[in-house]
């Protein structure tokens, strides 16, 4: 199920590092959004088992975000720590 826009600026405003709705370029605004398609994905998977496309999309969408939250542990450990607590992710 594709997000629309106001769902997209909640997650935006709510993860910003501006705390605003043009900040998407930060790396917790796009780890937040890509954990929140992930459980989209996720729950989408556990009716339709046989959707290897879908499947497919979704280990991408797990790889960027596991790329972005290296980076993010490599470069600011303290934002890293803090998006992990927040959205609840285990390494």
């Amino acid at each position: 199920m594709k997000l629309t826009t106001e769902a997209k600026q909640e997650i935006f405003e709510k993860h910003g590092l501006a705390k605003s709705k043009t900040d998407t370029g930060s790396p917790e605004a796009q780890i937040a959004l890509f954990s929140k398609r992930i459980n989209d994905l996720t729950d989408h998977l556990k009716v339709h088992r046989k959707d290897f496309s879908t499947r497919l999309g979704l280990l991408k969408l797990v790889g960027k975000r596991r790329r972005l939250l290296n980076y993010l542990q490599n470069n600011d450990i303290e934002r890293y720590r803090a998006i992990i607590a927040e959205l609840g992710i285990r390494k």
